[in-house]
């Protein structure tokens, strides 16, 4: 064999996979089509979301379904073309959401979400300089439109925060605008979470990650992950330098895990929600300090190198579809004048897609049909979150050592 293994996907999953298993003396090969972090892991609001400790759930009260259902908001866009297929997915999506099933959820998600921190600084100090110019301190805040909203969200996200040990302050408008002088008037207060650290490149870290990966000899190559076959004793995948082979390989695709998996016979209710970033000039006086989550519209501003980035909320459309701009346009509008935004940086939208679970536990585990097939996938909106910790747990799991946590929560044969 060339390779005792060969990940597929040089996102911040793969490439954290990848590094993992080397550190436990296994020969890796990393295979893309694109180089590392040009992908999903490229588009995101860049946080390590330390106080995610409840997952993203399918909303259950009716004003905010009847809110969705007339299609105009900007958190949500669905594509009726698109929403058949859909259904099936949502409907499951929903009955995991009942307040019960939501909080085992949480619980199975909880011991990859506290080391999620921990993990990523690992990486960053061995990645050195370049890793750890990116990533800062600060958290990020959620800020509030209407008091209602406002007070039973404070009360929702204190609870949560005391009893899961995190630093969450309170603010006001007056302390709002003095954390964060670059808003305008429009936000009556906000929840500052400061667990949480901020990534101001997440495709530069992805990449600085795999820099460390071949600097211990690890190879990343450009390949068609489709083509990866089993064979009597591994695996071949045909890249652009010709075929290589494997005893093992990694599903790490994100949401093009499934032109691996479907064509062997798994079928793991993998769907795609797509998301859209725009970069925009800061015409502020004072730079924003942190990303910044307009909670009740549903879409984030972040501060990044490549200037102010607006991340959408969920879009519900075919994979392939083109870009529509709907939920671009909506968030847009809302985010100009909260927060000075000048002009567009970019020529087009970036489109990204967000591999989900309906039960909002990622894939991570052996494949119960096909030796030396392992899956690391489905990390909805926490992929940047969770990659090191992915990367570790499947790396024990490879080698036959003893988990740091129970992994039968996230194992391909729930489904």
């Amino acid at each position: 064999m060339d390779f005792d293994v060969v990940v597929l996907g040089a996102g911040i999953i793969g490439v954290s996979c990848a590094i993992h298993l080397q550190d436990r003396a296994r020969q890796v090969a990393l295979v893309d089509r694109r180089a590392p972090g040009e992908g999903t892991s490229f588009g995101n609001a860049g946080l390590i979301e330390r106080s995610a400790v409840v997952p993203y759930a399918f909303p259950r009260s009716l004003s905010t379904l009847a809110r969705y259902a007339r299609n105009r908001s900007t958190d949500l866009y669905w594509d009726y073309k698109a929403l058949p297929s859909f259904l099936p997915w949502l409907a499951r999506y929903w009955y995991e959401s009942a307040p019960q099933r939501l909080a085992a959820a949480a619980r199975d998600m909880l011991p990859l979400i506290r080391a999620c921190v921990d993990e990523h600084e690992a990486l960053i100090a061995r990645a050195g300089a370049d890793a750890r110019a990116l990533v800062h301190d600060g958290g990020w805040i959620e800020a509030f439109r209407t008091p209602g909203e406002f007070a039973v969200a404070a009360e929702r996200a204190q609870q949560i925060a005391d009893a899961q040990g995190l630093q969450l302050d309170t603010l006001d408008a007056a302390a709002l605008h003095g954390r964060e002088s670059a808003l305008s008037g429009v936000f009556c207060g906000g929840l500052h979470w400061n667990d949480p650290k901020r990534v101001t490149n997440p495709g530069a870290l992805t990449k600085a990650y795999a820099g460390l990966f071949q600097s211990a000899g690890g190879r990343v190559m450009i390949g068609d992950a489709a083509t990866a076959r089993a064979e009597s004793d591994g695996w071949i995948v045909q890249t652009a330098d010709g075929p290589i082979t494997a005893r093992e390989v990694v599903v790490a695709l994100g949401p093009w895990s499934d032109t691996v998996f479907a064509p062997l016979g798994y079928r793991i209710p993998l769907r795609a929600k797509r998301g859209y970033h725009m970069h925009y000039e800061a015409t502020s006086d004072t730079p924003l300090g942190r990303p910044i989550l307009d909670r009740e519209q549903g879409y984030v501003i972040a501060p990044m190198q490549q200037g102010l980035r607006l991340t959408t909320g969920v879009e519900i459309a075919a994979r392939e579809a083109p870009p529509t701009g709907v939920q671009l346009a909506r968030a847009e509008s809302y985010a100009r004048p909260a927060f000075s935004l000048g002009r567009r940086l970019d020529a087009q939208p970036w489109l990204g897609l967000r591999p989900c679970m309906p039960d909002m536990r990622p894939v991570i585990g052996k494949a119960d049909r096909h030796r030396g097939l392992w899956f690391a996938f489905g990390h909805a909106h926490h992929g940047l979150t969770l990659g090191p910790v992915t990367g570790r747990l499947l790396a024990e799991m490879m080698a036959g050592e003893t988990p740091f946590t129970d992994p039968r929560p996230y194992s391909p044969s729930r489904f």
